[in-house]
C-alpha cells in the first residue's frame, strides 16, 4: 500500500490523536475555567477511534501518541490501548501517551503491559502554589506520585514544562536539576495561540532564545542531532548529562522537517496544527464498513497538507491564532 506522502514530499509517520477534549485541570494556557465541552455523542467511540488508527498504521504511521484533554479521563480507555497495543511490531513502531500525570497512579503499570515504553507529563512548576494557579484544579503531589508509579512500571518520562513568562522563570535551575535528579528528560514549549483565553498571550510569551541563554549562563549547552520523531531540538547539559529539548513555534518553527497530523476526538483530521484547514474523517467512518472510503479521505487531506504554520508573536500582536483550544485539537 502506497505511503502517505504530502505535497512536499515528507512522509507522514507520526499521528498524534485526542481521545476526549475532557480533562480534571483547567491550565491557563490550555483553556478556559468554565469549558464547555463536546456532546459526547460527536466524540468517536473507542472502537471507532481504534478501527482510524489501525487504518493509519496500514498507510504507514509508525509513531501513534495519545493526547487529550487529559486522556487517562476517558472510561474505558485501556481497551483502546489494549487494540493498539497489538499493533506493536505489525507497522506500529511506537504507541506513547501525553498526560498530566493525574491518574498514572492507577494507570502506568497497565500502560506498561500493553507495550508503551514512553509517555510525556506536563509539568509547568514544582511550586505548589504556582501549580495550582496554572492548572486551577490540580494537585501537584497527586501528579507527583503519578511520576513516581510510572518510574516504577519501568516507563521513560519526558517532562513538558511550557515557558510562562512571570510564571516559571523563576525555576527554570530548579526544573533542570530536578528533572536530572529523578533521570527525566526535559523539554520547553513556547505558549500557542490556540482558542480564546481569558490571559493575554503576549503577557504569558516567554522566548526559549531567552531561557537558552539563561541556561548557557550556568551549564555547557551540546547541540545533539537527534530526533524523536516530533519537533523537538536537542541539546545536552554536559555538567548534568541529561537531555533538554526546546519546542519553539514562535521564534524558530519547525515545519521543514513535519512529519505528522493529528486527528481530533471528533475524527477532525489537521494537516497542521496551525492551519484551520481539516477534514471530517467521521463521516467515512460511520458511513460503511468498509474502509476504502476512509482511507480516501485520509489521502485527500494529506494531499492539502500545508508547508507551515502561520503563528507569530512578533510587532506584538498575536498572528495566525487558532480559535479551536489546544484540548479540543489534542495537546
Amino acid at each position: 500500500m502506497a505511503p502517505l506522502i504530502d505535497p512536499f514530499a515528507r512522509p507522514i509517520s507520526y499521528l498524534r490523536v485526542s481521545v476526549t477534549d475532557r480533562c480534571d485541570f483547567r491550565c491557563a494556557y490550555c483553556m478556559t475555567e468554565h469549558m464547555t465541552f463536546l456532546p459526547k455523542a460527536e466524540l468517536l467511540s473507542l472502537e471507532e477511534l481504534t478501527r482510524l488508527c489501525s487504518t493509519f498504521v496500514r498507510l504507514g504511521v509508525e509513531k501513534l501518541r495519545i493526547t487529550g484533554g487529559e486522556p487517562l479521563v476517558r472510561k474505558g480507555i485501556m481497551t483502546f490501548f489494549e487494540s493498539m497495543g497489538k499493533q506493536l511490531g505489525n507497522g506500529l513502531k511506537e504507541l506513547t501517551v501525553t498526560t498530566n500525570g493525574s491518574q498514572l497512579r492507577k494507570y502506568a503499570a497497565a500502560l506498561a503491559e500493553v507495550g508503551v515504553r514512553r509517555i510525556n507529563v506536563s509539568l509547568d512548576t514544582l511550586d505548589d502554589a504556582k501549580f495550582a494557579e496554572v492548572t486551577r484544579w490540580g494537585r501537584l503531589n497527586q501528579v507527583l506520585d503519578g511520576i513516581a508509579a510510572a518510574k516504577e512500571a519501568g516507563l521513560r518520562v519526558k517532562i513538558n514544562a511550557v515557558a510562562l513568562k512571570g510564571v516559571n522563570e523563576g525555576e527554570l535551575f530548579t526544573l533542570t536539576e530536578w528533572a536530572a535528579k529523578e533521570g527525566h528528560d526535559l523539554t520547553w514549549i513556547e505558549v500557542m495561540p490556540m482558542g480564546e483565553m481569558e490571559a493575554d498571550r503576549l503577557d504569558q510569551f516567554w522566548s526559549l532564545k531567552d531561557l537558552r541563554a539563561r541556561l548557557a549562563e550556568r551549564y555547557t549547552l551540546t547541540d545533539l542531532a537527534e530526533r524523536s520523531g516530533g519537533p523537538a531540538r536537542y541539546v545536552r547539559l554536559e555538567e548534568t548529562g541529561q537531555k533538554l529539548g526546546f519546542i519553539t513555534p514562535l521564534t524558530h518553527n519547525f515545519c521543514e522537517s513535519c512529519n505528522r497530523v493529528r486527528v481530533t476526538c471528533t475524527g477532525e483530521l489537521y494537516m497542521c496544527l496551525g492551519q484551520e484547514d481539516m477534514a471530517d474523517l467521521r463521516a467515512p467512518l460511520r458511513a460503511s464498513p468498509d474502509d476504502a472510503p476512509l482511507e480516501a479521505a485520509i489521502r485527500a487531506a494529506i494531499s492539502r497538507k500545508p508547508k507551515g504554520h502561520d503563528f507569530d508573536y512578533s510587532r506584538q500582536k498575536v498572528a495566525g491564532q487558532m480559535t479551536r483550544h489546544m484540548s479540543h485539537t489534542g495537546g
